[in-house]
């Protein structure tokens, strides 16, 4: 593939891609969502300090212990820098979750990160590459390229949905399959452009992208079962806080940043997040059918105690 159809496919068709998935997301979105931050503050606060506190702590706590080279230290702080994105709310309703709940979180945490993103990026880069040779970002055109891609097409969607409910709801049902196929085939183009880098690095970073993949889910459900929130509310933490928008990290690894390297990790990420996503939901699954068939089973010995003198 050509140096010139890679940058197209960087500089164009990834952007607008991902301006397309939150277009989605501000579809799903209404004003009186937000009230849910006073309304349900327990279960909101949780996921977004999962987001943006445990999820950055626990990356940049791997890359330390595993004294990763300074690309995948950052590329994983990168990774934990983005927010969720609307493929976590396509999981979240595969699996039965709280939906709602999960969709709020991705639009809140889309917000927040306009700010966080760079401030954690450019900590990453200060840090971890200290021979001087670290990738140059500038804030400024980081900022403004985040607004481009989830403030302004969140906020579009949300005044469609406003203005024309109807065509809303149905543009919804399309773009949601069609959000989980950009991401598919931006991790697959990153997969063949950097299928070298990737085959040399596989051993040092799999290991520890598959940890924190699992530590990112199991940190969700860890502060769901601490904050005492219900069921669905702990499945929905455990996805909005393991399944990151690794396209926008993409992007901005290869974008932003300009770097093969700092793309390994979200490259690999965002296929580790959708096997583990899918054993979650298949797991779930399993278990609402067992536990309806036990409902069966006890339902008539039930009725009869019942109806005893």
């Amino acid at each position: 593939m050509s140096e010139d159809v890679i940058t197209l496919v960087n500089t164009r068709v990834v952007p607008l891609g991902l301006m397309a998935i939150m277009f989605s997301l501000g579809l799903s979105v209404k004003l009186a969502d937000f009230t849910r931050l006073l309304r349900r503050p327990r279960a909101t606060a949780v996921g977004l300090g999962g987001q943006l506190l445990l999820l950055p702590l626990i990356a940049w706590t791997l890359a330390l212990l595993f004294q990763l080279p300074p690309a995948m230290a950052v590329g994983l702080v990168i990774l934990a820098a983005c927010p969720g994105g609307v493929t976590s709310n396509a999981v979240v309703f595969a699996a039965r979750g709280d939906v709602a709940l999960s969709v709020t979180l991705t639009a809140c945490s889309s917000l927040i990160t306009i700010v966080t993103t760079p401030l954690l990026i450019g900590l990453g880069l200060d840090y971890f590459y200290t021979g001087g040779d670290a990738p140059v970002m500038n804030v400024g055109q980081t900022v403004q390229r985040l607004l481009q891609m989830t403030v302004i097409p969140v906020a579009l969607g949300m005044t469609l949905r406003h203005l024309l409910p109807v065509l809303a709801q149905t543009l919804v049902k399309a773009l949601r399959p069609v959000s989980v196929l950009i991401l598919v085939l931006v991790i697959g183009l990153s997969v063949i452009t950097s299928a070298d880098l990737l085959k040399d690095n596989l051993l040092t970073a799999g290991p520890v992208i598959y940890l924190l993949n699992l530590l990112a889910m199991g940190g969700g459900l860890a502060l769901a079962w601490a904050a005492r929130l219900q069921g669905g509310e702990r499945m929905t933490l455990a996805v909005e806080i393991g399944v990151q928008n690794a396209t926008m990290a993409t992007f901005l690894s290869l974008s932003i940043l300009n770097d093969w390297e700092l793309a390994i990790v979200p490259t690999l990420y965002g296929c580790i997040m959708l096997i583990n996503a899918g054993i979650l939901v298949r797991l779930l699954k399993m278990r609402d059918a067992r536990a309806v068939q036990y409902n069966h089973a006890t339902a008539p010995a039930a009725s009869k105690e019942g109806s005893a003198p």
